[in-house]
């Protein structure tokens, strides 16, 4: 049987279920390649009782998961919530088509934490993923900023989830870059670092404040405000 299982945001997130389902597993793999963890793998281990195999995108793509649960009960851990990650469904549609069991334990992510900086869930638009850019590649896409443009169209903040290995001053200077090319006023904007654990942190500041500001930790994340409701403005601007 196929487990896709939610560790939450911190190395002790994961659910009592969860833990209970980890213990049985004959594998247990930990999914490393869409966030910079706030805490190491040892520390997780430490909390799970059980060796941690690596399970990189490759590992995940090739659907390798599956054909193990034929024989045996495998665990995929994932940070956050289990199915943010469009990897992941996958490997459930490839189950289903196998006709191979499995089960998907929930658990909280950075789409519900991002609650804590005192904007509505509700007023939220699409999320929008930043890649890290390769400027000797000729890699720079800022497609990201039209999902942007399209929540301020309709009053809807926009929550900017950046890649991995992706630096807090290099991802801000690609966020003013491509809110140029695509004429998009950046005014105050937040930043969440590692919500959910004894580190986080919630800045409001001008971008240009933030030009200044150092010591933001991964995993982090971005959100463009779009008109702020009296009770989020003082929320925000009380921190």
């Amino acid at each position: 049987m196929l487990y896709i299982i939610g560790l939450g945001l911190n190395a002790d997130g994961i659910s009592k279920y969860g833990l209970e389902i980890v213990k049985r597993c004959k594998r247990v793999y930990l999914e490393n390649y869409t966030v910079d963890f706030p805490y190491t793998k040892e520390e997780l281990a430490h909390v799970i009782e059980k060796k941690l195999l690596d399970a990189g995108r490759e590992k995940v793509e090739s659907l390798e998961l599956v054909d193990e649960a034929q024989k045996m009960d495998v665990a995929l851990l994932v940070y956050g919530s289990p199915l943010t990650a469009t990897t992941h469904i996958s490997l459930i549609e490839e189950a289903k088509r196998l006709g191979i069991r499995y089960k998907v334990i929930c658990n909280a992510s950075i789409l519900d934490a991002v609650a804590e900086t005192g904007l509505q869930l509700y007023k939220f638009g699409k999320t929008a993923s930043m890649p890290k850019w390769d400027e000797k590649k000729n890699f720079t896409p800022d497609s990201f900023m039209k999902i942007v443009q399209e929540n301020q169209s309709m009053k809807a903040h926009s929550l900017i989830l950046t890649d991995i290995g992706l630096s807090f001053p290099k991802a801000l200077e690609q966020l003013e870059k491509s809110a140029k090319i695509h004429k998009i006023s950046l005014k105050k904007i937040v930043v969440c670092q590692r919500l959910g654990t004894k580190n986080r942190k919630i800045i409001y500041k001008d971008v240009g404040e933030l030009r200044e500001y150092d010591g933001v930790k991964s995993p982090y994340c971005i959100v463009i405000p779009s008109k702020l409701h009296f009770v989020e403005k003082e929320v925000l601007e009380g921190r």
